[in-house]
């Protein structure tokens, strides 16, 4: 077998990978952020990301770079959208496939490292100027997750393992910012089949303790198999 490398005239742009991290914290929405330690845009805060090595899959390069600049490692993570501006890098040519990811905050301590200076959490209101192109990957991450929302349980992945029915509901009237009628909504919630009701309440509140939910992941694999449309 001829296992001589193709040698290619045209020269070829590098693959970046640049990641959305969504965490529900209080009333809103927030996002993960790293302060750049090296130029281009050193001390500027942008999206976690970094290149893709030659043997690495891609899927594998966004996981890494999380793991590496803030530490965090098994969220869910789902690709948004590739973007390749020509002036995106005023390095040279480079091509990004960006991702948005979702994860529980109460699971996940961060901390900066490897190339960044600093990490934190910003919520839409205090969103600064950020680095390259991400500003516009931000905002085309949180389209996909208002919209997406409606039609798949991925907001579950924000939630704690076990949730009451109001921390449900609120999280879909901050993610899709409007009022939920509560009844309406415990009512068609319940009635999919896929929150399930344990025997536990909450603990250590002030006020009438709530009982506790969980989502039931297998048995809504198995309903989508049959057909089943998720809709809030």
């Amino acid at each position: 077998m001829d296992t001589m490398k193709y040698q290619y005239e045209y020269p070829r742009p590098s693959v970046t990978v640049d990641c959305v991290v969504f965490g529900l914290d209080d009333n809103e929405i927030k996002t993960l952020l790293i302060q750049r330690k090296l130029e281009p845009f050193k001390g500027e805060w942008a999206l976690p990301g970094g290149f893709v090595l030659m043997d690495e899959d891609i899927d594998a390069a966004a996981l890494r770079e999380l793991r590496e600049e803030t530490s965090l490692d098994k969220v869910y993570l789902e690709q948004l959208y590739t973007y390749g501006a020509v002036e995106r890098d005023p390095r040279y040519r480079v091509i990004s496939v960006a991702y948005y990811a979702l994860v529980k905050l109460s699971n996940h301590k961060v901390k900066a490292a490897t190339d960044a200076e600093n990490v934190g959490w910003f919520s839409a209101s205090d969103m600064p100027k950020l680095a390259f192109d991400h500003n516009i990957i931000y905002e085309a991450a949180l389209d996909r997750l208002r919209a997406k929302v409606r039609y798949e349980p991925i907001g579950f992945e924000l939630l704690p393992k076990k949730f009451t029915l109001s921390e449900l509901q609120k999280l879909y009237e901050i993610i899709l910012e409007k009022t939920i009628d509560k009844r309406n909504f415990r009512k068609k919630i319940l009635s999919m089949g896929i929150v399930l009701e344990t025997d536990e309440i909450q603990q250590d509140v002030a006020h009438r303790a709530a009982r506790l939910y969980q989502f039931d992941e297998k048995k809504y694999l198995n309903l989508k198999k049959q057909g089943f449309n998720f809709e809030i």
